[in-house]
């Protein structure tokens, strides 16, 4: 029976194909037409039709009529002469296009301006410029919140962005009807319906070719020509029907014949599938020839090689789906032998086990089975909670929307009012009642001109208000997008600093690495040792990394910071020199890490600080760090509220020229130390730099200023830490009297250096107290901690810290006092504790010491120790330990004065005896 009746379906079909090349294109059935219709009326709408545009040169200088089409795959709106031309004239880019409509401008015209050009458009209507400008306002939303995709899986990925770009799209389009209504679709004048009408015409046809593309213009008038002619070819027509461009749209809307040589169409004797033949139109209606895209007229243009290519890829594409479903069945169903195989083990242990392991197994898993019942309960008691909280919100819901209609409804009623009074004025003014016929006088017309006015004014009215309701809704827009891309940039700019960080911290393991095998080494002298020099010396080397001017400003790790200083200091020996770049490194790696996260919130708190009152708030600011921009202002307004009882107007002017008049005789070291002061800073080692004048003026002012003490070494770096932050002398003048006159404890930059040896006792006591365990190290290996930390107390830090963390530090200093430098040498300690309790070598742990404040790069850890760790810290007990020990200090000093004065005076009472042997001076002196 099935032989029987594919016989006559073969003979049919073998019929068909011998009469297909007599005849024109085989026509589908109705319901097979019908399918087709409703696939091209599902596929979204085409943006394309004619406008005029403005352009050219000279005496052709004027509109052009112009084909305008927007390509969803490039992304941007293409232009020719006609719809029919195979090559686009040029094309918009919308990504960073704005539009605009002028009110005065002639009706239908608009602009679309970018950054290289301002092209002027005139649409046919009003209407149809308004549909323009929402289009294209709607498609650079899109452009904007969806990547283009990629165009070798187009499917597949507008099937994953389709349903949430079309979400934002409609949330924009509800957006923009607040300032402007949506226009609907003018009929005939745009889509690809505006294709089969004739291009408008122009004064002549010359005005209208584009000079400025003329090889485009000749390459799309030679492919019309071709086509023209090989369609007159293959007509098969009357020669009174209708030209074959007229007759492309009506062929566009059939399928086009099947080929006889392909595979499919000999072997198969079964007709096409109606869904084959739907897709394979859809297929080469998307379909392009070159850049730009076809039209329906561009159907019949269609080749047997353009069809088995359409055929192949459709094949490709349902072949490439499969294999992925094929994959990812593959690998759901490891995953299940994955699963299956760990329970299995788990069983298996769980048998294994004995009765005990098992017991405490069951109870586990009961009380694993208690715990989420309760999890259970209280997710039902907050869905219950959360249940009852949206009814309530949709009972208010619906009495607002019962408020809205009401007012609706009011305001419906008032504007039919409105309008019924209009209506009433106009029809008074056109047709007053009667009167007796006079002849019109000069208030007539009068009347009669000032009435035409009111109807160009109420048209203007209209014309602004159309105006103003697009740019409204053109500034919205644009004004999200440039959100957008600034939040865009952002994110980029912080995976940039991380992706730098992380680069740093490679580069000092690297480092780090190259250190450990110098050290394992040691002196021997092989191929490996010369090349491990080779690598140390070549990661030593600075490489300068300036970023042009059109790249992002990243950090790049530079040779000064922000102050002057260097971040990697010149040492003499190699192994130093690599640990210090290791250190840098480390520093801006945390430093970047640390921006977004904690430098840019903090940032904005001190901008959004104001003026400065002592209060809880600014302590905990001034703990956290200021900002390099607000430090300057804070630090005077600090210092001012330290010395503004000794602070008078002139005072520092004063004392300059005193010094000019007296030599103070603490000139000679003053001068001797400037070149001391900070030399892995540039701003003191320049010969062109103003700091170190600044810095002796200051110096010798402080001399004159206080002369119990004139002047200490350790004096002229804390006034070099004034200069860099506070770049004014006489600021810095008053710094340095706030901390050795009001912060700093009396006689601590005395000759004896009192408070300052009492404080290095008191520190003693805190270390016992606060780590006990590192303490008994460094006694066990006879380690005096006095030696490292005096200089410490003596000069706030300034040569031991990082610059970065030095200056935090002052921050808290100027505003608490030296509690903060007690805090941070325990912090100090207990951020290397575990380091120095590897070292078993009295020795290894002074040259340890000597350098591991500067192996100190993460700075919030270390705040975080001074001020939290370290509680409770009270002010009570340090004032008692310093008078206990002070009080110690000064017993000691009185009885080493008694002693001393007790041996000059057995000294004295004693006759200078010459021995024997020994010839004395004066004999000396007499032979000579």
């Amino acid at each position: 029976m099935e032989g029987a009746q594919e016989n006559p379906a073969e003979s049919n079909s073998s019929v068909l194909r011998s009469e297909e090349p007599a005849r024109g294109p085989e026509v589908l059935p109705p319901e097979e037409s019908e399918g087709c219709a409703r696939s091209l009326e599902a596929a979204p709408k085409k943006l394309c039709g004619y406008l005029s545009k403005f352009g050219g040169k000279g005496p052709i200088r004027g509109w052009k009529s112009r084909w305008f089409f927007y390509d969803e795959k490039k992304r941007r709106l293409y232009y020719s002469r006609t719809a029919q031309d195979a090559n686009p004239l040029d094309s918009i880019d919308l990504s960073s296009a704005v539009f605009d409509c002028k009110a005065d401008a002639e009706e239908g015209t608009f602009e679309i301006k970018t950054p290289s050009r301002i092209i002027t458009l005139k649409a046919a209507t009003k209407q149809v410029m308004l549909y323009w400008l929402q289009q294209l306002q709607m498609k650079r939303w899109e452009l904007h919140n969806s990547p283009p995709a990629p165009p070798a899986v187009p499917d597949a990925t507008l099937a994953g962005n389709g349903p949430a770009l079309r979400l934002e799209l409609e949330q924009e389009e509800a957006e923009l009807d607040g300032f402007l209504c949506p226009v609907q679709t003018p009929p005939g004048l745009v889509g690809v319906a505006a294709a089969s009408q004739p291009a408008p015409a122009v004064p002549s046809a010359l005005q209208n070719i584009s000079l400025k593309h003329l090889g485009t213009e000749i390459q799309n008038t030679m492919y019309n020509i071709r086509g023209n002619r090989q369609a007159q070819g293959t007509g098969h027509g009357p020669p009174g029907e209708e030209s074959p461009l007229s007759e492309e749209p009506q062929r566009a809307e059939q399928p086009l014949p099947s080929d006889p040589s392909t595979p499919d169409a000999a072997d198969s004797p079964k007709p096409i599938p109606k869904s084959s033949l739907t897709a394979n139109l859809i297929q080469k209606a998307k379909r392009q020839h070159n850049t730009f895209p076809l039209f329906a007229e561009g159907l019949t243009r269609s080749r047997t090689a353009q069809e088995k290519a359409v055929a192949l890829e459709q094949q490709v594409l349902v072949l490439t789906k499969e294999l992925k479903s094929q994959k990812e069945l593959v690998r759901i169903l490891h995953k299940a032998l994955e699963a299956a195989q760990q329970e299995k083990r788990a069983s298996s242990a769980y048998l294994a086990g004995e009765d005990k392991d098992r017991l405490e197994l069951v109870r586990h898993q009961v009380r694993q089975i208690a715990e989420l019942g309760r999890r259970l309960e209280a997710l039902e008691q907050e869905r219950e909670s959360l249940a009852q909280t949206a009814s309530l919100q949709e009972q208010q819901v619906q009495e607002l929307q019962r408020h809205v209609q009401l007012l609706m409804d009011k305001n419906q009623a008032k504007q039919q009012v409105i309008c019924k009074l209009s209506e009433q004025v106009t029809q008074n003014f056109m047709h007053p009642p009667p009167r007796p016929s006079v002849p019109p006088g000069p208030g007539d017309k009068g009347f009669l001109s000032q009435q035409e006015k009111m109807e160009h004014l109420k048209d203007d009215i209209e014309a602004y208000r159309t105006q103003n309701g697009f740019l409204n809704s053109e500034i919205h827009q644009v004004t999200k997008i440039w959100r957008r891309v600034a939040e865009k940039e952002r994110a980029l700019l912080m995976k940039c600093a991380y992706l730098q960080a992380k680069n740093c911290q490679v580069e000092s393991k690297y480092l780090a690495g190259l250190r450990r095998l110098q050290e394992a080494m040691g002196g021997e002298a092989s191929e490996c040792a010369e090349l491990l020099r080779q690598l140390t010396q070549e990661a030593l080397q600075w490489e300068a990394r300036e970023a042009s001017a059109e790249d992002a400003e990243l950090s790049p790790v530079s040779e000064y910071d922000e102050y002057g200083f260097l971040t990697v200091p010149n040492y003499e020996v190699e192994d130093l020199k690599l640990l210090a770049k290791i250190q840098a490194l480390e520093v801006h790696s945390h430093h970047l890490l640390a921006h977004e996260a904690v430098e840019r919130p903090l940032r904005e708190r001190w901008a959004a600080l104001g003026e400065l009152t002592p209060s809880v708030e600014l302590k905990q600011l001034l703990r956290a760090g200021v900002p390099r921009e607000h430090r300057p202002r804070v630090w005077r307004w600090l210092v001012h509220l330290r010395v503004q009882h000794l602070w008078s107007p002139g005072r520092y002017q004063e004392l300059l020229s005193r010094g000019q008049v007296h030599e103070h005789p603490a000139a000679r070291q003053i001068e001797l130390d400037l070149n001391r002061t900070f030399p892995n800073n540039k701003h003191f080692t320049c010969p062109s730099s103003s700091f170190p004048d600044k810095l002796r003026r200051v110096l010798l002012a402080f001399s004159w200023q206080n002369p119990t003490i004139g002047y200490c070494q350790g004096l002229n770096r804390l006034a070099a830490i004034a200069l860099l932050v506070l770049e004014e002398e006489e600021c810095a003048f008053w710094c340095l009297v706030a901390i050795v006159e009001t912060i700093m404890p009396a006689d601590y930059y005395s000759k004896t250096l009192t408070s300052s040896q009492a404080d290095q006792r008191v520190l003693q006591d805190l270390l016992l107290e606060k780590l006990p365990r590192l303490m008994a190290h460094l006694a066990q290996h006879r380690v005096d901690l006095s030696f490292i930390t005096f200089n410490w107390f003596l000069v706030v830090f300034a040569d031991s810290l990082i610059s970065n963390i030095l200056l935090r530090v002052w921050d808290a200093f100027l505003y608490e006092g030296t509690k903060v430098i007690f805090r941070y040498a325990l912090a100090i300690f207990k951020y290397n504790e575990e380091e120095i309790l590897r070292l078993h070598d009295g020795l290894e742990i002074y040259q340890y010491l000597r350098l591991f404040t500067k192996t100190i790069c993460n700075s919030q850890k270390l705040i975080n120790i001074a001020f939290n760790d370290m509680n409770p810290f009270p002010m009570k007990q340090l004032r008692q330990l310093r008078t206990a020990h002070r009080e110690r200090l000064e017993a000691e000093l009185r009885e080493l004065e008694r002693l001393k004065a007790e041996y000059l005076e057995t000294r004295n009472s004693q006759a200078p005896a010459v021995p024997e042997g020994c010839a004395s001076e004066d004999e000396g002196e007499g032979e000579a």
